[in-house]
């Protein structure tokens, strides 16, 4: 019988051609728990907001290994050192970098399991798969973990400038057809080099760093913080907290028997076992959807109306300030509530309700973009720049939001 190929090619609408590098490569994405990342879309409820936001974390994780095989290759090219399992390593790392998303992405990362981030998750996962395939991914999980000794490479992973970044702000632009966001990843992989076994971008570059960085700020405010998606997301993760409430109340509620596991268990970091994966892996947006769609019609006041309002896309109201919300518009928007509906004052927290939403464009105390200047030495992106307003994105900005319903629910 023939072999399989495994040498395959993606048409990917933002690089062009993606080539799969090895057969290791290929079966990841083959195996049933990357595949799963098809279900998961890549900017949660987005799409609510721009039409097009319906890509999902699997084109994310072929486009940021795409970007790390550039990335190794220019930094060859530049006389740094990668061996062939160190290669392997890095592009699984990237590959299998979001693989512990659960659905919606960021919209539900604490909701449906408590205190567990999905970079945990996606630990989980590696640590899985490598039993699977007989210890290929020990080196990857070391530079996941960023406890390998190359910190280069553990940078190419995770930093301020890494290949996840490169590639979610130009894709997630490209689909939401924000084109303030998008930024030239193929000239700033071009730029980048290693010193004194950091990753460095070249002074030639700075400009490119400096756009990155404006597109990132713009993105934040402009999409991924955008008030109707963000409204979105608290009721979806209210719509699970009150079908918890109902299940401990011995209210049947009709949903896939994944998701039902995680309403049914509190399940959290020192309980999320091999069995707990098995089951997370059968999760996806397509189990909430479907809940969503029966629970509309259930005859809880609060549960059916949340679920009807992001169904038919008619959010609770929401309103951005520049200072914390004060208590007494909280209450005169749920005493409103109550008196309308007859609703408890708990039932009338699911709709009316504040938070705050915090930007940073910038980090300089953690992990600093470096520049290296004409003259060898290593400056802070900060330092180098000439740009006032780089400076002003290291400051973090935090905006004050209150929720209530319409006139009309």
């Amino acid at each position: 019988m023939p072999k399989n190929n495994k040498l395959k090619i993606f048409n990917d609408p933002i690089y062009g051609f993606i080539t799969i590098p090895n057969s290791l490569i290929f079966d990841l994405i083959q195996h049933k728990y990357f595949q799963r990342l098809r279900r998961i879309s890549q900017m949660g409820l987005s799409y609510l907001v721009y039409p097009g936001a319906h890509h999902t974390r699997f084109h994310h994780a072929l486009g940021s290994m795409h970007l790390m095989q550039k990335a190794i290759n220019v930094l060859r090219f530049k006389g740094v050192t990668i061996a062939e399992d160190e290669e392997n390593g890095l592009l699984t790392a990237i590959l299998l970098h979001d693989i512990g998303h659960g659905p919606f992405s960021h919209a539900m990362e604490h909701s449906i399991v408590k205190a567990i981030s999905h970079e945990e998750i996606s630990l989980h996962f590696m640590e899985e798969l490598n039993k699977e395939f007989n210890g290929s991914l020990t080196l990857a999980i070391s530079i996941f973990k960023g406890e390998y000794p190359r910190k280069f490479m553990c940078q190419l992973i995770s930093s301020q400038l890494d290949m996840d970044r490169a590639d979610y702000l130009k894709r997630d632009s490209f689909y939401t057809g924000v084109a303030e966001g998008n930024v030239n990843s193929e000239r700033l992989i071009t730029m980048l080099n290693v010193k004194d076994d950091k990753l460095v971008v070249e002074e030639k570059g700075i400009y490119s760093v400096e756009k990155f960085l404006v597109a990132r700020r713009f993105m934040y405010w402009q999409v991924y913080l955008h008030k109707t998606g963000l409204v979105a997301e608290q009721l979806v993760t209210r719509v699970l907290k009150r079908a918890k409430e109902l299940i401990e109340l011995g209210v049947n509620l009709n949903c896939s028997s994944a998701l039902s596991y995680f309403l049914i268990n509190g399940i959290n970091s020192k309980s999320f076992d091999n069995d707990t994966l098995a089951i997370f892996a059968k999760l996806d947006d397509y189990d909430i959807v479907s809940a969503l769609k029966e629970w509309q019609y259930h005859d809880d006041f609060v549960l059916g109306n949340l679920c009807d309002m992001i169904i038919n896309r008619d959010l609770l109201r929401i309103k951005f300030k520049n200072k914390p919300i004060k208590n007494s518009d909280l209450k005169l928007h749920r005493d409103s509530l109550i008196n309308k509906y007859g609703v408890s004052h708990q039932e009338a927290d699911y709709f009316v309700f504040n938070g705050k939403v915090r930007n940073q464009g910038y980090q300089n105390t953690q992990q600093p973009i470096n520049i290296l200047l004409k003259s060898g030495k290593i400056k802070d992106i900060l330092k180098a720049a000439d740009q006032l307003n780089l400076k002003a994105l290291s400051k973090p900005i935090t905006k004050y939001y209150i929720c209530y319903p319409k006139k009309k629910m």
